[in-house]
């Protein structure tokens, strides 16, 4: 079993609202990841689309793993809060989507940071898609990240 592996197996059992939602998480690599969210009566909202909140919790969730996925070698011995969100939605949202996220930086260099300062700020973005390929929805989650004490 990879890092990678590791890190999807423990998101999924640690974040109990993630599989509360719907959530899959379906790839983790060094700073990237992506997650699927299949819509359903009790995530639909009261034009039968994808709820705002169901798609933000997929964004978020992909943001997460991606963001662990950079920091695999030391991701143990972190703790990653998300500081700050935003989400674009560009069209209404119906059925399954996928949600594509990656950091603003490698991981070998958030690293070196986190060495040299024992801290890091970064931007993970995601883009969100519908099963056509389009874009549902952006999002740009700025992760701070520290050495625990």
């Amino acid at each position: 079993m990879t890092p990678y592996d590791m890190i999807k197996a423990q998101l999924s059992a640690i974040v109990p609202f993630q599989n509360h939602v719907g959530i899959t998480l379906l790839e983790v690599g060094d700073g990237a990841a992506s997650a699927s969210l299949d819509q359903r009566d009790e995530i639909s909202n009261h034009i039968q689309s994808m709820h705002a909140g169901a798609m933000f919790t997929l964004g978020e969730a992909a943001s997460g793993a991606a963001m662990a996925g950079a920091l695999a070698p030391v991701i143990l011995e972190m703790r990653p809060v998300a500081a700050t969100a935003g989400i674009t939605f560009k069209r209404i949202a119906k059925g399954m989507l996928t949600a594509q996220a990656k950091t603003s930086a490698p991981g070998a260099e958030l690293m070196k940071t986190i060495k040299d300062e024992g801290k890091v700020a970064f931007d993970v973005t995601v883009n969100i898609q519908d099963a056509g390929g389009e874009t549902v929805a952006e999002m740009t989650i700025n992760w701070h990240v520290s050495a625990t004490r």
